[in-house]
């Protein structure tokens, strides 16, 4: 038996020599990429395990080098959607906040940045004000504007400085068979470097990408975080919903991460949010409003409700139809603005439950700048001369909404009313008509207005036959 002990001891202590081998070897390379030339890091950080792995050993390879030879900056970049799940943006905000201290007292060159989508490029500004309808699997608007422009942004702004960088990714060849043929794919410049799939004068380094899950968790618990975490902390977190991240996105053939820890509570690419389910199981109840809304969210993707919510005319004004199997079908427009503003009321009505059941009684789902720039929206571009968001917003909050003044230019509901009454009158399409007055009073005390006659053509060239008239067509009776 005491032979067997020590022999146990004896493999345990010949694994863990092993380990540390192989981690003074990953440290040896991460300190020649950094050393090999004066291009700046940018280090993609989500929080989750591969991210936070990544960033620990860069920075325990950085502190084994002399502090002159830290010339180069590296930035961690976290992604903020605007539509995180909150208990994620408070421990994102946090840790970049003890990274910027501990790399501040250890004289390290680190330097966390949140990027995020440009204001009138955000998910409700799209859902709500433009109509756009919820992400599928086929139609991943969000992607793009949410995470990769964000990231994408960031890193071009300095190369713009630097002339080059190097992105670095906690990406893993056996997180699946997808990942491992797309990093297969790309283009070797160097020993440890990979061109970047989008970006000219942006290279890609992956200095875990060959570990396995086990050993990703294995270094994190053995580890200590070097920026003050608790790492234990993190696997309680993954214990608490189902295992997964969302690594910073840097192109298209990145999966949904809808079923992530660190996704979008918005996501309704995945048919079922397992994730929420599982922290509200594990006794997160205060996020059940969240789950609600987007679990209602997922069924406005039903192609036979589409007939309800949905306009016949694209954003651009035409109506559009394709064939299958010799039958005529709409390609639907965005959301019907009385949906928008359902859409609205709900969500304002779901932020009011996470303020009364919640952690933060001033928990904010959507911004008043948001706010703005869909009133703007609606206005605009959908005629809302009724001037609806603010009245919604003073329903569900029970306050009013500070907005500019000179935003309606004195049109009304009233206005709207006999404009309707008008265009019955002589079978005109009402949204012509206000299209045609909007365009006006966009160009309303200009001293050159030339530009009216190209919105005139524009919103003239549109198609304008009735609801009824497009939906009878395809056989849709209403």
């Amino acid at each position: 038996m005491q032979k067997a002990v020590q022999t146990l001891e004896q493999y345990n202590q010949a694994c863990s020599a092993l380990a540390d081998e192989y981690l003074e070897d990953l440290y040896k390379k991460i300190q020649s990429v950094y050393l090999a030339d004066n291009r700046p890091w940018v280090l993609g950080y989500s929080g989750g395990k591969d991210s936070t792995a990544t960033l620990q050993v860069v920075w325990s390879s950085l502190q084994k080098l002399p502090v002159s030879n830290l010339t180069k900056k590296i930035f961690v970049i976290s992604s903020d959607t605007f539509v995180e799940t909150p208990v994620i943006v408070n421990y994102i905000n946090s840790t970049l906040d003890r990274i910027n201290t501990a790399a501040r007292a250890q004289n390290l060159p680190f330097e966390a940045h949140k990027v995020t989508p440009q204001p009138d490029n955000t998910f409700w500004v799209n859902l709500i004000g433009r109509g756009y309808p919820a992400p599928y699997s086929k139609f991943r608007w969000c992607t793009d504007r949410l995470k990769i422009e964000p990231a994408n942004r960031f890193i071009t702004e300095k190369i713009t400085t630097h002339g080059e960088v190097v992105v670095v990714l906690g990406a893993r060849r056996t997180e699946s068979s997808t990942r491992a043929g797309q990093m297969d794919k790309r283009i070797k410049v160097r020993e440890y470097l990979t061109r970047h799939s989008n970006l000219t004068n942006a290279w890609v380094f992956t200095p875990i990408e060959d570990w396995y899950t086990e050993e990703v968790w294995d270094y994190l618990l053995s580890v200590p975080s070097p920026w003050g975490n608790d790492n234990e902390e993190l696997l309680t977190m993954y214990k608490n919903a189902q295992d997964g991240e969302c690594p910073l996105v840097i192109d298209k053939s990145s999966p949904s991460c809808g079923n992530s820890r660190f996704g979008c509570w918005t996501c309704t690419v995945v048919a079922k949010d397992t994730s929420m389910t599982a922290m509200i199981d594990k006794g997160e109840q205060w996020l059940q409003p969240l789950l609600d809304f987007r679990d209602w969210l997922v069924t406005t993707q039903d192609p036979e409700g589409k007939k309800e919510i949905r306009d016949v005319r694209r954003r651009s004004g035409k109506i559009q139809y394709k064939e299958i199997d010799g039958i005529h079908k709409i390609i639907w427009g965005p959301y019907l603005l009385s949906f928008r503003q359902e859409i609205l009321k709900r969500l304002l009505e779901t932020q009011q439950a996470l303020r009364e059941n919640g952690p933060n009684p001033k928990e904010q789902l959507i911004s008043r700048e948001e706010l703005l720039k869909i009133r703007q929206l609606w206005l605009f571009e959908e005629g809302d001369w009724r001037d609806s968001l603010p009245q919604i917003y003073k329903q569900v909050i029970g306050e009013n909404l500070d907005t500019p003044k000179d935003d309606c230019s004195g049109l009304g509901g009233l206005e709207f009313q006999i404009l309707q009454e008008v265009c019955a009158e002589h079978n005109l399409p009402v949204e012509l008509l206000t299209q045609l007055f909007d365009a006006e009073r966009r160009q309303h005390g200009m001293s050159r207005r030339s530009a009216i006659y190209n919105d005139i053509n524009s919103i003239l060239k549109k198609d304008w036959a009735s609801r009824k008239e497009v939906l009878s067509k395809v056989g849709i009776i209403i």
